[in-house]
């Protein structure tokens, strides 16, 4: 779309909230902008705007905020990936790797990701905007992506957004809509999709491939959340957190010296032997254990986690990630520690209790996302509105039933010789954790068959790994190798 229909367009709608405060339907505006990658200068174009969502009917149902990166001066789109970026939550805004990770701008903070006033963006020298064009996509009450009345005013059903099926469904279709607009058919495509994210872009390999017809070169998942692990409990969602615990300790030096002294790479992997072959059966055994074996593990699980044998044995071998956080520094500082990046500190109103009173690093996150956006989005982006940015949004009852994600990503690979999937997870990260983002890959593909086409990278950060200016340089570098291992080069899609 034109600058000059785009501006009518934006303007229309600015001047319409002196009536009514509501989002437009189908709009865009763009903006020009550089950044020096790599030493080198790469011009893009930034468009910013809304494109709707229509239901079976044809009839416009919601209307999806988008931020979309193009370099300038690529006149073929053929050989140049697209890549299609979704956060979490559900509910969460695509405002966490747009504006931290792999677009071209990056927040003001330090070196470990702690907020630093003025707030605002600064130029991202480590985006992947070189090797690929990237859309930060909105869903249903994120961002400024609302649903949209019919007629008789009307809203929509819940139902047809706010569940794992419901947002692969129309999420697909979106993008099939978004992809022949920006004429990207013969592009390679990506989707990345962090915490829930991951359960989304699980879901959408195939959904995108079965019902949109569109094939896909990679899936990436940044710190996903797998709901046949994650809140599922029992032993195997507790042995894979020992791995994680036993990071956090290494972090906060917490460990026998035994451990301490040894680089946390070499600590992690007799951590994981441990949690799959002997922590995982001893807690299947439940209350029928052995006193004897009962007593080993729990020697052995404070060795690893940094807490007494007494309140392991307390828990019977089962403890809760809460309870962790608030008991690791319990006897020392007295600081509980953050769930999605447990080098965050937090200071609660008693040293006595089962769970933090809040999460720190959470708090710190929205101290510098939520200004920083909506800055950037005003002042560089130019687009201006009253309608409230939901960093987070509310998004009902997420209807979790019928999860098939995991098989679905399977089914698309086996159909999909070209599909490669890579994971990246902090050692930090007590929410996914980066355990059992190992673990959901290796069920992916229980026959073993594809296992070559599986990539995994850890890092010495939190849930957002990006935020660590040391990890945000790997992690971006990481995804260029993922997508030159993932590009085709002119092989055939077939299976030998």
């Amino acid at each position: 779309m034109k600058w000059y229909t785009s501006f009518l367009l934006l303007f229309s709608f600015l001047f319409s909230f002196s009536q009514d405060l509501k989002i437009p339907i189908d709009t865009a505006y763009t903006t020009q902008g550089s950044v020096s990658i790599k030493g080198k200068t790469v011009n893009y174009t930034a468009e910013t705007g809304f494109q709707p969502v229509w239901n079976d009917e044809g009839k416009i149902i919601a209307s999806l905020y988008y931020t979309y990166y193009k370099r300038s001066n690529i006149t073929k789109t053929n050989n140049r990936p697209i890549i299609y970026s979704f956060n979490g939550g559900p509910g969460s805004a695509s405002v966490w790797m747009h504006i931290a990770y792999t677009g071209p701008k990056v927040l003001n903070i330090d070196d470990e990701g702690y907020p630093i006033q003025p707030y605002g963006v600064k130029d991202n020298p480590y985006s992947i905007l070189d090797v690929a064009d990237i859309v930060f996509i909105n869903p249903v009450n994120t961002g400024y992506s609302r649903k949209v009345a019919d007629k008789d005013g009307k809203l929509p059903s819940d139902k047809l957004f706010f569940g794992i099926n419901a947002d692969i469904k129309y999420l697909a279709s979106w993008m099939n809509t978004f992809t022949t607009r920006k004429d990207r058919w013969s592009s390679p495509k990506y989707i990345i999709g962090e915490s829930y994210g991951g359960t989304r872009v699980m879901g959408l390999s195939l959904e995108l491939q079965n019902k949109q017809w569109m094939y896909l070169n990679g899936v990436i998942m940044v710190s996903p959340a797998d709901y046949k692990v994650l809140r599922t409990g029992g032993p195997l969602a507790s042995s894979l957190n020992l791995p994680y615990y036993a990071a956090t300790a290494w972090y906060h030096n917490r460990l026998p010296e035994a451990l301490q002294q040894k680089d946390l790479l070499d600590v992690l992997p007799e951590v994981e032997e441990f949690a799959l072959n002997d922590l995982m059966p001893a807690i299947a055994k439940g209350g029928f254990i052995a006193p004897n074996e009962k007593a080993a593990i729990a020697k052995k699980m404070s060795y690893y986690s940094g807490l007494s044998e007494n309140v392991i044995l307390q828990h019977n071998l089962d403890v809760p990630t809460s309870f962790f956080w608030k008991e690791l520094l319990r006897d020392t500082s007295g600081k509980t520690i953050g769930r999605l990046d447990s080098r965050y500190l937090g200071i609660d109103k008693t040293d006595a209790g089962t769970r933090p009173d809040y999460n720190p690093e959470l708090t710190s996150w929205l101290h510098s996302f939520t200004p920083a956006i909506n800055a950037y989005i005003q002042n560089e982006l130019g687009f201006k509105t009253d309608v409230k940015y939901n960093v987070f949004g509310n998004v009902g009852r997420w209807d979790n039933s019928n999860d098939r994600t995991r098989d679905n990503l399977r089914q698309a690979m086996a159909q999909n010789p070209y599909l490669k999937v890579f994971t990246q997870s902090g050692y930090y990260d007590g929410a996914t954790t980066y355990f059992a983002a190992k673990y959901s890959q290796w069920q992916i593909d229980p026959s073993g068959k594809m296992k070559d086409r599986f990539f995994f990278k850890g890092y010495r950060s939190g849930h957002m790994m990006y935020l660590r200016h040391e990890d945000l340089i790997k992690a971006n570098d990481d995804l260029r190798e993922f997508i030159k291992a993932s590009s085709s080069n002119g092989t055939s899609a077939k299976y030998e």
